[in-house]
């Protein structure tokens, strides 16, 4: 998995390239602010501040260049304004210029997501980090990239390595690390409760037979809310 934690730091005033956010609408009253050089090796890079445009900005020293993204808009992020610019830009540390990254963030960090479980040598790329000033935010956003990072590896991994005795392995982890109770319903529970389930996987061997997973956490005095999911581990067709 990933290491998120280390893709999305506190901004403490550490040396990081410049993000500058602009839109088509705004792009070039933006322009005129900038020196010529500027002008010059942007309209080279073709950019004209549509969303998720990348561009390369020179700085006074080799290694204080800069990059301008393009957005839908400056003021109000959605959770993907950073996702091209964290998949494309060169390996090191970025903040947004003058503001924080708020939602956009999660886009940063699950651009970075790999799946390599089956290279013989992992991606050779350096991690993209970003600074932020929200820092009471790090925490919940790098849960949030890593829950989705489970769930994209679970989809990728084939079913010979991910059937329903590997799925329920996977969620005895989350259960132990979220503090939830599990219960599994297999053999002739599942005949008996829940005939059709066990009617798609009668023909199975013994080990790859299907079975219901269900997890409970949380305060039991709150509202209830159930998530149902369908965990198709060999027909991807349905």
């Amino acid at each position: 998995m990933t290491d998120y934690a280390a893709l999305l730091l506190p901004d403490k005033g550490q040396p990081a390239h410049d993000l500058h956010l602009v839109n088509a609408d705004g792009y070039e009253e933006w322009l005129k602010s900038r020196p010529d050089r500027e002008r010059a090796l942007l309209a080279a890079q073709k950019f004209a501040g549509k969303g998720y445009e990348v561009a390369i900005l020179p700085g006074d020293k080799p290694e204080e260049w800069s990059a301008v993204l393009g957005v839908a808009d400056p003021e109000s992020l959605s959770s993907w304004c950073l996702a091209k610019a964290a998949e494309t830009l060169p390996g090191g540390s970025y903040r947004v210029a003058g503001r924080d990254p708020g939602p956009a963030a999660f886009g940063w960090l699950t651009a970075q997501y790999r799946f390599d479980r089956y290279k013989q040598e992992p991606d050779p790329s350096e991690p993209r980090v970003l600074l932020s000033g929200e820092a009471g935010r790090i925490d919940s956003l790098v849960a949030e990239a890593a829950a989705t990072d489970l769930v994209r590896t679970l989809v990728n991994l084939p079913a010979e390595d991910m059937g329903p005795a590997e799925l329920q392995q996977e969620a005895e982890k989350i259960a132990a690390a979220g503090v939830a109770a599990m219960e599994v319903t297999s053999g002739a529970s599942l005949e008996e409760g829940y005939p059709m389930i066990a009617a798609v996987g009668r023909a199975a061997p013994k080990d790859r037979r299907p079975r219901l997973i269900e997890l409970h956490w949380g305060n039991p005095e709150h509202p209830k809310i159930a998530v149902v999911g369908k965990g198709v581990c060999f027909d991807t067709g349905g």
